[in-house]
């Protein structure tokens, strides 16, 4: 209880002195959608940190609906919610986009070591795997440390074993190909399962599961994730020479693609209705956990961002959207498909922004006008290469500005590079790109296990980010210039 009044207090504070914040801030640099755009966005901020129903969207979804695993019956009753409340809120255009997406199921998995000692070990199968066939695969390990490792050791040291990766964590973006090509790797020289690290920089005996996905030149091996003191305990166990042997069980198959959805609502713009600020997160989840960090708070960041802005009154000259999307984990089909649906009209697409990278503590925006590429060694670059290169400075000036109105939430940070899994389609068609960044101090301990659950989100942090998407969105959509310059 003392904790929810230091809350509410801390709320109060922010939004009373929020006002005075703005109206203080230094008016000489002309920045125009600063002095523009205070007033509304100390309205945005103000309802978004005292409002609730928000992060009771958020409770619901986690709780009552938990997981959604593109193909799963949660997915599913979390689209049709999200419609159905939509509407209630009077949102417009509320659209179902019809998706077919993969439906990968787990089914039972388990894995023991045999020898030289008996123990279990705690195992994810990764995302899109083959099961064992209904059998029990025994094999001994072979541990290695990198790709170059197991192309040292061979085929002759490999075939018939199961290879470990116990590789070091070298942040997300390195770690993370074992994962993905893990398996095809090992496939080539004969092992017939892999076993990766799970792919996080700390742990407390939690694996971590994720895609992953086969060449179509490698045999089809099954796949799961270890833990980090499991894969740390059978390489020192390697390294003293000792042969641990394993007993992998897993029913992961693939079924047909099953019918899924993105979710899309939006405020029709008042004078340029045909262009459009899209802005989102990914629905669907994996099936473990609660999808709370990934992807559910954004999501509903979003969707909430927009509802706050409906319920002010406020119609921006552009059409503000926002889109759940759907089967971002293990197909991308959601983000590929919502290019498809405005394919003829992406031109009028002048920013897109996504929130995937959990609900920590938010600090700012990436940005990204595609096709930008600084000089290279002394050389101006291309012409194209200079045009883009003057319209990522222009929506860099643009979107610092926007960020002012945000300090007062420790929000305003602007920085180059932004994007997302699901924009990414509308960025390779030149649309620019937003990310909402946090500190992302812990995203990664939690990140698809079984951990990521509504207690690692903060309500403050939820409702700054819910503060953050509705003044980036709606100032993007209401300036009178696009953010690109053109």
């Amino acid at each position: 209880m003392t904790a929810r009044i230091a809350q509410l207090s801390w709320i109060c504070v922010v939004t009373l002195t929020l006002t005075s914040h703005l109206a203080a801030q230094d008016s000489s640099r002309g920045d125009h959608l600063t002095d523009t755009y205070r007033p509304v966005a100390g309205q945005l901020i103000g309802a978004a940190l005292t409002d609730e129903v928000g992060w009771e969207k958020l409770i619901y979804l986690t709780t009552q609906v938990g997981h959604r695993l593109s193909g799963s019956i949660g997915l599913e009753k979390a689209i049709e919610w999200a419609g159905e409340t939509m509407q209630k809120e009077g949102l417009e255009n509320v659209t179902l986009q019809p998706v077919m997406v993969p439906h990968w199921v787990r089914g039972a998995e388990h894995a023991h070591v045999v020898g030289p000692v008996e123990r279990r070990l705690s195992i994810l199968g990764l995302g899109n795997s083959v099961g064992t066939g209904g059998e029990t695969i025994e094999a001994s390990i072979e541990v290695v440390g990198s790709f170059d490792e197991l192309e040292e050791l061979g085929r002759e040291r490999i075939t018939g074993k199961i290879v470990l990766y116990a590789v070091d964590w070298e942040g997300y973006g390195r770690t993370v190909q074992y994962r993905s090509r893990g398996a095809s790797e090992a496939a080539r020289f004969g092992a017939v399962a892999a076993l990766v690290r799970s792919a996080t920089g700390n742990s407390l005996y939690t694996p971590h599961t994720g895609a992953m996905n086969y060449a179509d030149d490698a045999p089809r091996i099954p796949a799961a994730a270890v833990t980090v003191e499991d894969a740390a305990w059978m390489r020192r166990m390697a390294e003293a020479g000792e042969t641990v042997t394993v007993q992998l069980y897993m029913e992961a198959e693939m079924l047909p693609d099953a019918e899924s959805a993105n979710v899309i609502a939006e405020i029709t713009g008042s004078e340029m209705p045909e262009e459009v600020v899209v802005m989102g997160g990914h629905y669907d989840s994996w099936d473990v956990g609660q999808g709370a960090h990934d992807d559910g708070a954004a999501s509903i960041a979003a969707w909430h961002a927009l509802t706050l802005i409906h319920q002010l009154g406020l119609r921006p000259r552009r059409t503000l959207r926002v889109v759940l999307w759907t089967n971002e984990e293990n197909g991308l089909r959601g983000g590929n498909a919502y290019r498809d649906y405005v394919k003829d009209v992406i031109d009028n697409h002048v920013a897109a922004i996504e929130m995937d990278g959990g609900n920590e503590r938010p600090i700012g925006f990436g940005v990204t006008v595609p096709g930008a590429q600084g000089p290279s060694r002394g050389m101006p670059g291309t012409p194209d290469q200079q045009v883009a290169n003057s319209r990522t400075q222009n929506a860099l000036d643009l979107t610092s500005q926007i960020g002012v109105l945000l300090e007062g939430i420790e929000g305003g940070l602007i920085t180059s590079g932004g994007g997302g899994a699901d924009i990414a389609p509308l960025m390779q068609e030149g649309v620019p790109g937003l990310a909402l960044r946090t500190v992302g101090e812990h995203y990664f301990d939690w990140h698809h296990t079984d951990a990521d659950t509504i207690d690692k989100v903060s309500p403050v942090d939820f409702k700054k980010a819910v503060a953050m998407l509705a003044v980036m969105g709606y100032v993007l959509a209401d300036m009178p210039e696009r953010l690109d310059g053109r």
